[in-house]
C-alpha cells in the first residue's frame, strides 16, 4: 500500500471507488493522507449520499447534518437567537475546531451562531475526529476536529439549484456551479439566500424561533501544473440580520422589553498550495484569514466588536512503502476587539511545530504519532502529543488512541455567548483549560454490515465556567453592576462512554442504529462529590431507514432519542424530561428535476409545552431564559425542488 500525499487532497477529495464507501474514502483531517480503514487515526465520514439527504431536511445550516452522527450532539446555546454549537463526545463545544477544507475559515474558535451560517449545498464529504487533535491543529482542536470537504469541479460544467419553503415560515435558495476553465484550472461558485420570519408558539411575547435574513457567497479556485503543483484558493462573504427576544408590544416580567439582535458580517480567505520536491517529498503552505464583525443588542445593551483570526503554515512531508513523516511550522492569531467593552479585549499570537508519523509495521498494524508544541502569547508553551495504534485483521479495525491538548480561555463561554459582556466583571488569572483524552474502538465491516463499539475517557482541568459575584463584591457605583465573573473550575470534568454503531445495507435498503451511553461528571460547587455535567443526557440514541433508488426515488424515516439531562439554573426543574424526535422525508426525481417533502418533528415535541423558557426573573449573567433541553421549534414541514445541472 502507499499514502497518499498532502497535494492530492484536493485532486481526490475523498472520490468514492466503486465497491465499499467506507473504505475507499480518503481521509485528510489526519494531515498525511490515508483510505479511512487504513488510518490509524479514527476519522468517522458523512458521505455525499448521506449530506445531499440531510440538505433536504435543512438546506440553510449544518447543524443537521452534524446532529445526526453518533456521539456528536448539538447544543443549543441561545434560545434568543437559536445559535448552537457543536460537542463531541460530551466534551464542551467551545473546545471543537470547524474547518472548511483544513482550513480555519470559520475562525479559530467559530461562534455558536456560526454553524447556523454554513449551508450544506457544496459539500462532498465531511471528516470527523473525536479526542485531543491538539497535536494536528493546536489550542482550537481540544475536542476534536470537524472538517468541511467541499465538492471539486469534474471535467465538465455542472450545478445545482435548491428552492425550499417550510411551514414556519422560512425559505431557501442555494445554488452550486462548478467548471474547468482551461485544462489547468478549475472554479466553482456556492451562493444562498435565506429567510426566517419570528414565530411565537406558544404566544407569550417571547419568540421562539428568531428572524434572520442570510446572504452567503463563496467562489473556488483550483489550479494544477505541469510539474505537479497544485493551488487552491477560496473566498467567502457572509452577512446576516437576526432578531429574537420579545415580540412587539411584548415586555418581560421586570415590565421591559427586551429584544435580543445580531447583525454579522463575515469575510474571509485562504490558500493551499502543495509542490512536489522529489518523488518521496512534498511542500506544502497553506493559510487563511477571517474577520468577523457583530453588532448586538441584548435589550437596551448594544456591543459591537469584531474577531480576527489567522493562521500561515508550511510543512514538508515524506513517504515511502511503509512510513510517512510530516515535520511543519505554524503561526496562528486571534484577536478580539470590543467598541463597547475593552476590558475584554485579546490579541494571541501562537507560533508553533508540529510533527506526524505514520508507521505500518505490517499488513495488519500501523501507528500513528503526532505531536504539536505551541508558543501561546498569554498561556505559555505548551506540549500536545497524540499516538494512535490500528490492528486490521482481515474485516476487523481495532483502533487505540491517546491524546493530550490544551485550550486558551476567551470571555465566551455558552452564557456569555448569549447575554453578552456587560455584566462580566475583567478576566483575570485563568489558566489554559487542559485535556486527556482516550478511546478504544473496534469494527466489524463487509460489503453489506459495519458495526463498531467505541469506549471513550476524557479528563479535563480548569474548565472556565461563570460564577455569581455574591452582592457585596459588587461594584454599585458602576452604571451596569458587574455580577458575574468567569473562574477555572475546581476539580476535573471526567467524562466516560460507549458508543455502538450499525450499518446496513440491502439492495436499495440502508439501516443505520446507533447508541450512546454517557457518564459525565464535575466536582459539585460545594467542593464535596460530583454531580452530572448539565445538558449531557446519559443515554440517546438514533436509527435511520432509506429506501433510495438513484435516479428515481428516497424514502426515509428516522427517529432520536434524548434521555434525560441534568440542569442548572432552571427554576421550573432540575432534570428533564426524556423525548422522541421523529421524521420523515420523500423525494421523487424525474430527469434532472428533484421535487422532496420532509416533516421534522412529527410528535411535535417542544419545550415550552411543559413551561416557559422565560425565567421570573433576570440572571446574573443577563440572560433572560433557560437552557434549551428539548426543541423549541414544534412539527414543521418542509418542501422544495432540486434543479440540476450540466454532468
Amino acid at each position: 500500500m502507499s499514502f497518499a500525499t498532502e497535494k492530492d487532497h484536493h485532486d481526490d477529495h475523498h472520490h468514492e471507488h466503486q465497491e465499499s464507501k467506507i473504505e475507499k474514502i480518503q481521509v485528510t483531517a489526519s494531515r498525511l493522507g490515508r483510505i479511512v480503514t487504513e488510518s490509524a487515526t479514527r476519522t468517522e465520514i458523512i458521505n455525499s449520499e448521506e449530506i445531499q439527504e440531510k440538505a433536504l431536511m435543512r438546506p440553510g445550516n449544518i447543524s443537521m447534518l452534524v446532529a445526526e452522527t453518533g456521539g456528536v450532539r448539538v447544543q443549543n446555546t441561545s434560545p434568543a437567537l437559536g445559535s448552537a454549537n457543536i460537542r463531541l463526545q460530551s466534551l464542551y463545544g467551545r473546545y471543537t475546531q470547524l474547518l472548511s477544507d483544513g482550513l480555519p475559515l470559520y475562525g479559530s474558535q467559530a461562534s455558536s451562531i456560526g454553524l447556523l451560517q454554513i449551508p450544506p449545498t457544496d459539500l462532498a464529504n465531511v471528516e470527523i475526529i473525536k479526542g485531543s487533535a491538539s497535536s494536528l491543529y493546536g489550542g482550537s482542536a481540544l475536542g476534536g476536529v470537524i472538517n468541511l470537504i467541499s465538492r471539486t469541479p469534474k471535467d465538465e460544467a455542472e450545478g445545482e439549484v435548491l428552492l425550499n419553503a417550510t411551514s414556519k415560515n422560512g425559505q431557501d435558495i442555494t445554488s452550486f456551479f462548478a467548471s474547468p476553465i482551461n485544462e489547468a484550472t478549475s472554479a466553482s461558485l456556492t451562493a444562498g439566500l435565506h429567510n426566517q420570519e419570528q414565530q411565537d408558539l406558544d404566544d407569550d411575547g417571547w419568540l421562539d424561533m428568531a428572524k434572520y435574513q442570510r446572504a452567503t457567497i463563496r467562489p473556488r479556485v483550483y489550479w494544477q501544473g505541469e510539474n505537479g503543483a497544485n493551488l487552491y484558493m477560496t473566498f467567502g462573504a457572509m452577512k446576516e440580520e437576526r432578531i429574537g427576544g420579545t415580540e412587539e408590544g411584548a415586555t418581560m416580567p421586570d415590565g421591559n422589553a427586551f429584544v435580543q439582535q445580531q447583525d454579522s458580517l463575515r469575510l474571509d480567505t485562504g490558500f493551499i498550495f502543495a509542490q512536489p520536491l522529489s518523488e518521496e517529498l512534498d511542500l506544502n503552505v497553506r493559510g487563511s484569514a477571517m474577520q468577523q464583525q457583530h453588532d448586538h443588542g441584548y435589550g437596551l445593551v448594544a456591543e459591537n466588536d469584531s474577531h480576527e483570526s489567522y493562521l500561515l503554515e508550511s510543512s514538508l512531508s515524506g513517504y515511502s512503502d511503509a512510513t510517512a513523516w510530516l515535520v511543519g511550522i505554524a503561526y496562528q492569531a486571534d484577536k478580539f476587539d470590543s467598541d463597547d467593552f475593552s476590558a475584554f479585549n485579546y490579541s494571541y499570537q501562537v507560533p508553533g511545530l508540529f510533527s506526524q508519523f505514520d508507521y505500518e509495521a505490517s499488513d495488519d498494524i500501523s501507528m500513528s504519532l503526532s505531536a504539536r508544541a505551541d508558543w501561546h502569547s498569554e498561556y505559555g508553551t505548551q506540549f500536545s502529543p497524540r499516538v494512535s495504534l490500528l490492528y486490521n485483521p482481515e474485516n476487523w479495525l481495532i483502533r487505540g488512541s491517546y491524546g493530550q491538548g490544551f485550550y486558551a480561555p476567551t470571555p465566551f463561554i455558552e452564557d456569555i455567548e448569549d447575554a453578552g459582556l456587560s455584566r462580566l466583571e475583567p478576566i483575570e488569572k485563568l489558566e489554559a483549560e487542559q485535556a486527556n483524552t482516550a478511546s478504544i474502538d473496534i469494527s466489524y465491516l463487509t460489503d453489506s454490515v459495519e458495526t463498531s463499539v467505541t469506549f471513550f475517557a476524557s479528563d479535563v482541568e480548569n474548565v472556565t465556567e461563570l460564577e455569581v459575584i455574591a452582592p457585596y463584591e459588587a461594584d454599585t457605583n458602576t452604571a451596569q453592576e458587574k455580577q458575574v465573573r468567569i473562574i477555572n473550575a475546581m476539580g476535573k470534568s471526567e467524562i466516560r462512554g460507549t458508543e455502538f454503531l450499525l450499518r446496513y445495507r440491502w439492495r436499495d435498503l440502508k439501516l443505520t442504529g446507533s447508541y450512546l451511553y454517557t457518564d459525565a461528571t464535575k466536582l459539585s460547587d460545594s467542593g464535596i462529590g460530583r454531580e452530572q455535567l448539565a445538558l449531557t443526557p446519559k443515554h440517546s440514541a438514533g436509527a435511520v431507514l432509506m429506501w433510495e433508488e438513484h435516479g428515481s426515488h428516497l424514502v426515509g424515516f428516522e427517529a432520536y432519542y434524548t434521555g434525560t439531562q441534568r440542569l442548572e439554573g432552571n427554576p421550573y426543574r432540575d432534570k428533564s424530561e426524556a423525548y422522541w424526535h421523529l421524521g420523515l422525508l420523500g423525494q421523487i426525481t424525474l430527469g434532472r428535476v428533484s421535487y422532496f417533502l420532509n416533516a421534522e418533528n412529527l410528535l411535535d415535541v417542544r419545550q415550552t409545552k411543559h413551561e416557559s423558557l422565560v425565567l421570573p426573573q433576570q440572571a446574573p449573567s443577563g440572560r433572560w431564559t433557560t437552557d434549551i433541553w428539548s426543541r423549541n421549534d414544534g412539527f414543521t414541514v418542509n418542501a422544495g425542488v432540486r434543479i440540476q445541472f450540466g454532468h
